[in-house]
């Protein structure tokens, strides 16, 4: 398995150097509750809401053989990333050997050191992203 971030159409890639021993999906629903006047509750079914995914994992400090990615080390990784979150437009998550491959904003990068280490620990949650699509109205402009 792989995990990788990319911007803009892979205009720049990330492949995540040491993969967690886990990630979890969150996949809520936009259900409503109601009370009746005879007490009883009803749920109306909603849409789907917004996916969020969540991990934690290290950036090496240095070149170690678990590494998938040995082109930065530690503050290298949090630098990029803070880069592209910068840029203020929609990464893509791609998890390998997973059905997820989904357009994503970070929602919460959460990183540091522990004493005595030189690699970075972090945590990441990202929110699935919904693009836009606004439909064009052809407007017949000839007055009657």
């Amino acid at each position: 398995m792989d995990i990788f971030l990319s911007i803009n159409n892979r205009e720049k890639v990330i492949q995540i150097p040491v993969l967690p021993p886990e990630f979890t999906i969150q996949s809520p629903s936009q259900n409503e509750s109601y009370q009746t006047i005879s007490t009883k509750e009803i749920t109306l079914i909603g849409t789907m809401g917004l996916k969020t995914l969540s991990f934690s994992s290290i950036f090496p400090a240095q070149k170690v053989i678990y590494s998938k990615n040995c082109s930065m080390f530690g503050w290298e990784f949090v630098k990029e990333i803070e880069m592209m979150r910068d840029r203020r437009i929609p990464f893509r998550l791609i998890i390998s050997e997973t059905p997820i491959n989904m357009p994503v904003t970070i929602e919460s990068f959460e990183y540091g050191q522990k004493a005595g280490k030189k690699d970075i620990n972090y945590s990441i949650e990202f929110k699935e992203f919904r693009f836009i699509q606004v439909k064009k109205n052809d407007f017949n402009s000839e007055k009657a």
